[in-house]
């Protein structure tokens, strides 16, 4: 059987494929952006036509923290847009069998209920700072849903919680809090410094999840889920930002202090998932957030151009 993952380069796509490569059984299809720009109507369609996989997990996605969602929603909103519109229509117009939409846990009210049960969804407004690339996000599990609906489509949609682990963005100007702590703790250390400088006031509350479960979580979903609605991938369990930082501070040795500047946005006060429907199927994350930093940290040494400056 043939599935294509988009988005393979990616933190969650590379790490999709590790899992399949080690589960076997299934010809993995890949194309990097310059073999085949999926914001490229008939470019996708021409591939699906020739390639027509089975299955589609769509792992591809602008993404980026709040200071790049900030400045470029034009651009978060219509490549986005294009992607998962381009993927999907052009999958099932070639016979995908099933096909899974990866969404974000972004999607939620920013004040919604903690833990977020995923009925939550457009219940009330949505956090200002990043709302282009929740909005774009909402509007692919809506299509897979009116895939299902209309056509009687296999399409299912995951949301996963704040992710870490090997392949991810660590540009401290585009990356996600724990990504960019990574790096500018190692700077700090590396020069000797004596503080780093962090947004917002730690307070706000966050989950992690160490990608290569996430990547077991949604093979486990392609293997057992066939349902209409939205399903939370999350670890259940939350920290400060300002746990955090010092769980990354320890993992990467830095012996200076941390200094919060108040005058930098927090972004949602606390986003916690509510993890009952996929605790119910079976699956649970199995590496702890100390596990995970520093075998992120490891791999940032080995692999990240940002290690080296």
């Amino acid at each position: 059987m043939k599935i294509f993952v988009a988005g393979h380069r990616g933190m969650v796509g590379s790490a999709v494929v590790r899992a399949l490569q080690k589960g076997g059984g299934m010809e993995i299809l890949t194309r990097t952006r310059a073999e085949l720009d999926l914001t490229d109507t008939g470019a996708v369609a021409k591939w699906f036509a020739k390639e027509k996989p089975e299955q589609v997990i769509d792992a591809a996605a602008r993404v980026g923290g709040i200071m790049e969602n900030a400045r470029r929603p034009v651009e978060f909103l219509i490549e986005n847009l294009r992607i998962q519109n381009n993927v999907m229509e052009s999958a099932f117009q070639n016979g995908c069998q099933k096909f899974l939409f990866l969404g974000s846990s972004c999607i939620y009210p920013k004040h919604a209920a903690q833990p977020i049960r995923e009925d939550s969804l457009m219940s009330g407004p949505l956090e200002p700072t990043n709302d282009a690339y929740a909005l774009a996000k909402i509007a692919g599990v809506r299509l897979a849903q009116a895939f299902r609906d209309e056509y009687g489509k296999s399409a299912i949609s995951a949301m996963p919680t704040n992710l870490y682990g090997p392949g991810d963005n660590f540009d401290p100007e585009s990356s996600h809090a724990l990504p960019g702590m990574i790096t500018k703790f190692h700077r700090a250390k590396g020069k000797g410094e004596k503080e780093v400088v962090l947004w917002g006031t730690g307070s706000p509350k966050r989950e992690w999840l160490y990608v290569e479960d996430l990547a077991g979580g949604l093979l486990m979903l392609m293997e057992k889920y066939d349902g209409r609605e939205i399903v939370n991938v999350g670890v259940g369990e939350d920290q400060t930002i300002k746990e955090l930082a010092e769980k990354v501070q320890k993992a990467v040795g830095f012996a200076g202090k941390i200094r919060w500047d108040t005058s930098k946005p927090d972004g949602t006060p606390r986003k916690l998932l509510d993890v009952t429907k996929i605790h119910g199927l079976g699956w649970k994350p199995s590496t702890s957030i100390e596990e995970g930093i520093a075998s992120t940290y490891d791999w940032f040494l080995k692999n990240a151009p940002e290690a080296k400056g």
